[in-house]
């Protein structure tokens, strides 16, 4: 079942970036004549609209704050994006996944690895320059890339890397909300203490009028 792969693995490359997916299945299915890729996303209106949005993306991904408010629109269209492309995939070959199982599976992937890449991303614009935020939004880019090709010729090997990625993410978001949730513990501590040499010394005053 050669779909099942692509289909994961095109879910979790949609949750980064859709328009990206969309785009380069399209012109892999267009001009590489990639046989798994749907005859829908080769078409000419869906590749310029794709490439226009694609465009947008990339600059609204690079600029501090507004990768977080892009990211929160697109909480919604990712997964759906994800689970259409998953469903366009199992159109190609009938009878080896239902569609509704596809879609679900695309959209179910796109969704987690949107969430992961919108809670590393507000992590990282905590930095107080913009160069980091660049670099990694220029290598999420570049993973999706690499992944959507590399699932058009060896699905397999691109869903085995796709989830190794996934859980690695998962593991950095966790790690990113231990210590945001530490400092903030620390922080309540400090104001805490600050809080109590001042009550402390103000009665003291009180005490020698």
């Amino acid at each position: 079942m050669t779909i099942l792969p692509l289909i994961f693995t095109s879910g979790l490359a949609s949750g980064i970036n859709a328009y990206a997916v969309v785009l380069l299945l399209g012109l892999l299915g267009r001009f590489a004549d990639a046989q798994s890729v749907p005859h829908a996303l080769e078409r000419t209106d869906v590749l310029i609209a794709a490439a226009v949005l694609f465009l947008l993306e990339a600059v609204a991904d690079k600029i501090p704050y507004v990768d977080t408010v892009w990211d929160a629109v697109h909480t919604v269209i990712r997964p759906i994006a994800g689970a259409v492309v998953g469903v366009l995939i199992a159109s190609t070959d009938p009878g080896s996944l239902s569609e509704v199982a596809a879609g679900a599976m695309g959209g179910t992937t796109a969704l987690v690895s949107h969430l992961v890449k919108a809670s590393l991303r507000m992590a990282v614009n905590t930095s107080p320059e913009p160069a980091s935020n660049i670099v990694v939004s220029l290598l999420e880019d570049l993973s999706v890339a690499g992944l959507v090709i590399l699932a058009i010729f060896h699905p397999w090997l691109a869903a085995s890397i796709a989830a190794v990625l996934l859980a690695v993410g998962l593991l950095l978001v966790w790690l990113a909300i231990s210590r945001i949730r530490a400092f903030r513990a620390r922080r309540r501590a400090r104001r805490a203490a600050r809080a109590a040499g001042a009550a402390a010394g103000a009665g003291e005053l009180s005490r020698q009028a």
